[in-house]
């Protein structure tokens, strides 16, 4: 089973034994990956669930459910500051190759991006993919960027059970 094509869909695709599959999704099985109608491959929703599917025309036909083992025993959800250019989108992967379940982006008295809409988008696309790519059965969830004070007292911090912070080197005055 491991040897089959992974996409992520959303729920609203799926009706009873069938998946409607968007543009994107026909453009990267058909074009990019040169399936066939006939072909399987893995569909999953994201949140933990997974289809074996054949694709047929301009959609897929659900075969059988699998069971998704991939994930850690504990959800964790990672706080980070913004780094310069581009920086995030390399945290955003590789936390999402290795298990982590949320990503929380915070800035701080040094950060210097101002991220749009669209860079939470990118991330979210970024998350998909790598969750895709990882045979992870559950796409992390990209929280909006707060102040680290806000995340601090937000009900996600608050209801942690652990909380750990790191960091790389030195005394920093905050």
């Amino acid at each position: 089973m491991s040897q089959l094509q992974r996409i992520t869909v959303a729920l609203e695709q799926l009706q009873e034994n069938q998946i409607f599959l968007t543009q994107e999704q026909k453009h990267y099985l058909l074009r990019v990956l040169r399936l066939q109608s006939g072909d399987k491959f893995i569909a999953m929703d994201g949140q933990g669930s997974g289809w074996v599917t054949q694709l047929a025309g301009q959609e897929a036909n659900i075969l059988e459910s699998l069971e998704l083992k991939t994930e850690l025993p504990v959800a964790i959800t990672l706080i980070t500051a913004l780094p310069k250019g581009n920086g995030f989108d390399d945290v955003v992967r590789a936390c999402t190759e290795i298990g982590v379940t949320c990503i929380a982006p915070v800035t701080s008295d040094r950060t210097l991006l101002n991220p749009s809409s669209q860079k939470l988008e990118r991330w979210q696309r970024i998350a998909k993919e790598a969750a895709e790519q990882s045979e992870r059965a559950i796409v992390p969830t990209i929280l909006s960027p707060v102040t680290f004070l806000s995340f601090l007292s937000s009900d996600l911090s608050l209801s942690a059970q652990s909380k750990f912070i790191c960091e790389a080197r030195g005394d920093y005055p905050h």
